[in-house]
């Protein structure tokens, strides 16, 4: 499994950088990701994939221990779409 300070590691050692330096750019990478999802703004890296906000309606579940009926109200979650890049990657191409 790859780590955040794996990630840094990788980053500062491809890149001249401190490890220091490289965990500063990813967290600032992460959060700026962050924010612009939590805006509702969808984010777009070509080649590697994109993430979107997507709103889930209110519906009416089920207690899966008790079989009752349940409110699950409305929310918003990310979705990723791998791009062709990554895709091509991950099935050895």
């Amino acid at each position: 499994m790859l780590t955040k300070s794996a990630l840094a590691h990788a980053v500062a050692k491809d890149n001249g950088l401190t490890i220091s330096k490289a965990t500063q750019v990813i967290s600032s990478i992460l959060s700026t990701l962050e924010s612009s999802l939590a805006d509702g703004e969808n984010v777009r890296l070509t080649g590697f994939g994109s993430f979107r906000v997507k709103e889930t309606k209110a519906r009416t579940g089920r207690n899966p221990s008790t079989g009752e009926p349940i409110q699950v109200s409305e929310s918003r979650r990310v979705s990723f779409s791998a791009g062709s890049n990554l895709t091509a990657a991950v099935r050895g191409k």
